[in-house]
């Protein structure tokens, strides 16, 4: 397996990863927004670098496994400079998920 290979392999490994904490997630917002509770427009500020605006964290898996997909084409300069940001959104969505299991208990 190249190097390539693997990088892509661990970033799919973490989607799934965030893919599983988003579905639970967007069920616990679903209750919480049918109580009405939950008031807000969007999850993530615009800062954080998606260019996606939802309010729940699903659209956001959706852009970031277009992205790593993306990096299948990618040669070795591109990669190197799509990786950074990609791993900063993964970073952020895992902490940001892991925030919302413990304040939803």
């Amino acid at each position: 397996m190249s190097q390539k290979e693997s990088i892509i392999s661990a970033l799919n490994d973490n989607l799934r990863l965030v893919y599983r904490k988003a579905v639970d997630a967007d069920a616990a917002l679903n209750k919480l927004q049918s109580a009405g509770k939950g008031k807000f427009e969007t999850i993530f500020s615009d800062e954080v670098g998606f260019t996606t605006s939802s309010k729940r964290f699903g659209p956001y898996v959706e852009e970031l496994a277009g992205e790593v997909a993306g990096l299948l084409e990618a040669d070795q300069e591109a990669l190197a400079q799509a990786l950074p940001a990609i791993v900063k959104k993964l970073e952020i969505m895992l902490t940001t998920l892991e925030k919302f299991k413990h304040s939803v208990k």
